[in-house]
């Protein structure tokens, strides 16, 4: 695997700090924030100086019950073109549910959401895996991800979900620590067990990140400093394997560059001295316990022998499906009940822990009011200190169906459906605002119509 060096994630509130900051090898940006054709100045620079950019996506769902969507795997491949990235990275989640294989509604969780750790669940996760493998231009790495709450009757630990995937498939790993931090707060899994089932050789590079306990609850924010328990278990992974590329992910609360410096320096910092204790214990196996035995992973590497299933669901060298389509309806079926629950008021499945749920359900609500509010900016401007109760109360029972962008679009919708807000003046401003993007009428007349409302609204009281 390519070694990637130490990296950052690129955002465009950080473009001209992450440009200026020294020893960074590689950057990550968020696929879906990027167009091919207009790729920012700031990447293009740091291409320009040697620095590889790896497109990394929110949207695909690979472990949803559909396939994956022809249209979103095109646009990853053509972000990984325009980039010339060495791979592209996505995650095991699921990210929608309900549609045609359900017959339910659509719904959009806005968030990646943990899948359950089943084998029927790993049939459906393998076939979208190769149907990804096979659209790319590039090879894909995939992310384990935080989860507030646990599936009912999961057949599989963490590592042995992902070790089998990694067999099945040949797909690489992008490890994130902080992932398996919050997992180990939130579900009680422990890090080091989580180390030592992993095929390490499979990955492809490694996130870091911090976060915040509330409550007995880790929220893996990617807006605090990273925790010392995450370089802890990041230490622990260096002294199995050398990690061919380490990222620090900041998303939010965005720092100074002497504290992403200070950041930066603590990552190397714990990757060297997982070094130190792995030179002081050889001669052992850097990889897990099965390595020694000369098994062989689907991509070559070395590794433990298929498990029964995955082996007798092989077929000239291609692993296939060991369960028929109806898993992909069940898995679906299921998927859609959780989101419901989480996004649309429906009650919790039989099974969950309904206190993590109601705490996922919050997490969701506040993260699609926050989102919208970056997408559509004028809106909590219109609505002022309101804004936030208003849409915390529209999406405790309203589901998302269309993204963020249309999500805004049916907010405002549904206040003026309800005539609100009370105060006339923000009301025009909030009906312009909607007309001039979702109305029949020449975009012309409602820009200005728009633009006398939101004079008039500047010049009332408030």
């Amino acid at each position: 695997m390519r070694r990637l060096g130490t990296g950052i994630g690129w955002r465009p509130e950080i473009a001209d700090t992450v440009e200026l900051l020294p020893g960074i090898d590689w950057v990550e940006v968020v696929a879906e924030n990027i167009c091919p054709g207009h790729l920012p100045e700031s990447l293009l620079r740091l291409r320009e100086r040697g620095v590889s950019v790896v497109p990394h996506g929110v949207c695909l769902g690979l472990g949803g019950a559909d396939r994956p969507d022809a249209g979103r795997l095109d646009a990853l491949a053509r972000r990984a073109e325009a980039l010339d990235a060495p791979l592209v990275t996505e995650h095991i989640a699921f990210v929608r549910a309900g549609g045609a294989l359900t017959a339910s509604p659509r719904l959009e969780a806005g968030h990646l959401l943990p899948v359950p750790r089943t084998r029927e669940a790993l049939d459906v996760l393998c076939e979208n895996v190769r149907i990804a493998q096979d659209a790319l231009p590039v090879p894909l790495a995939l992310e384990n991800i935080a989860a507030l709450f646990s599936w009912p009757g999961e057949e599989l630990t963490e590592g042995q979900f992902l070790a089998e995937l990694v067999e099945r498939t040949g797909v690489r790993l992008l490890l994130d620590v902080a992932n398996l931090h919050t997992n180990h707060v939130n579900r009680g899994e422990d890090p080091a067990e989580a180390l030592a089932a992993l095929p390490l050789e499979a990955i492809a590079y490694v996130h870091v990140a911090g976060g915040f306990e509330r409550d007995g609850v880790w929220h893996d924010s990617h807006a605090h400093p990273v925790p010392q328990q995450v370089l802890g278990i990041l230490s622990d992974l260096a002294a199995r394997v050398a990690p061919p590329g380490v990222l620090l992910e900041r998303d939010e609360n965005f720092p100074g560059p002497a504290e992403l410096e200070r950041e930066l320096k603590a990552i190397r910092g714990a990757v060297v001295a997982g070094r130190a204790a792995r030179a002081e214990r050889r001669p052992t196996s850097t990889t897990r316990a099965g390595s020694a035995n000369g098994g062989t992973t689907g991509n070559g590497a070395t590794g433990t022998a298929a498990p029964p299933v995955a082996a007798a669901a092989r077929a000239g060298g291609v692993a296939v499906l060991a369960r028929p389509e109806a898993g992909r309806q069940r898995l679906g079926v299921a998927q859609a009940a959780v989101l419901s629950s989480l996004v649309a008021g429906a009650p919790v499945p039989e099974g969950f822990d309904r206190v993590r749920m109601r705490v996922q359900a919050r997490a969701l609500a506040v993260k699609r009011a926050d989102v919208v509010a970056k997408v559509a900016p004028e809106l909590p401007v219109i609505l002022g200190e309101g804004y936030r109760e208003s849409f915390l109360g529209y999406a405790r029972e309203r589901a998302m169906t269309g993204g963020y962008r249309r999500d805004a679009l049916d907010f405002a919708g549904h206040l003026l459906a309800v005539g609100e807000p009370a105060d006339t003046a923000a009301r025009r401003a909030l009906r312009a605002w909607w007309l001039d993007r979702a109305g029949p009428a020449p975009r012309s007349r409602l820009t200005r119509a728009a633009q006398v409302a939101r004079s008039a609204f500047a010049r009332t009281p408030h």
